[in-house]
């Protein structure tokens, strides 16, 4: 089978609980690498540079985009939102599946130009549950959350663009299945070109 790791694309409404799983797949499987992305967006409280995100100006983000270094971006509740390019090869490379925590217009994109990412689409179990998780943030005014609440109203219109859904009801079950749906992918015919082809060289062969 072809070595190369797989590039997971996972998005979902502001509030599905996107970071808690990817967190949840890391610490538990050693053949995943997140992608970090880059921000124009403020941290919040607890969050890192370099972690969660590179946080970056506005002058820097576009310098970065005009450079050609990022796979993917898009601007998102005011801020720029993108994907380092250089990481995602090296370690597609080494043979690490790379999970890529983007909204739906870099995930299209991504789509793309890697044709063979996975789309995985994360939803709550209700849009109840989505405004109770939002409101628990306590980072979120009120204006923030009816912004992110309207964008997931714009978002739910791309959802058949994505391959997969996965509601996130038990951050237990929802993490293990998109462990399964990753697995099951990676003996789709398509990532296996190379292994296809020498069994049929192997076939035209054998009866000679």
């Amino acid at each position: 089978m072809e070595k190369l790791g797989i590039l997971v694309v996972v998005s979902g409404f502001s509030g599905a609980g996107k970071g808690t799983l990817m967190n949840k797949l890391l610490a538990k499987h050693a053949n995943y690498a997140l992608s970090v992305s880059m921000t124009t967006r403020s941290a919040r409280g607890g969050e890192v540079d370099g972690r969660e995100y590179f946080f970056v100006s506005r002058e820097q983000f576009e310098d970065s985009v005009r450079a050609g270094e990022l796979l993917e971006y898009a601007e998102y509740v005011d801020n720029y939102y993108g994907t380092p390019l250089k990481y995602v090869l090296d370690a597609l490379e080494a043979g690490k599946d790379v999970l890529l925590e983007i909204e739906i217009q870099g995930a299209l994109k991504v789509k793309e130009k890697f044709p063979q990412a996975l789309l995985l689409f994360v939803m709550p179990p209700s849009i109840a549950e989505l405004r109770r998780r939002l409101n628990k943030r306590g980072s979120e005014n009120a204006e923030s959350r009816h912004l992110r609440l309207e964008r997931a109203r714009e978002e739910a219109k791309g959802i058949e663009d994505y391959e997969y859904l996965v509601i996130n009801d038990d951050l237990d079950v929802c993490s293990e299945q998109i462990h399964a749906l990753i697995d099951a992918a990676r003996y789709a015919p398509y990532r296996n070109t190379a292994f296809i082809k020498q069994l049929r060289e192997e076939l035209d062969t054998a009866n000679e």
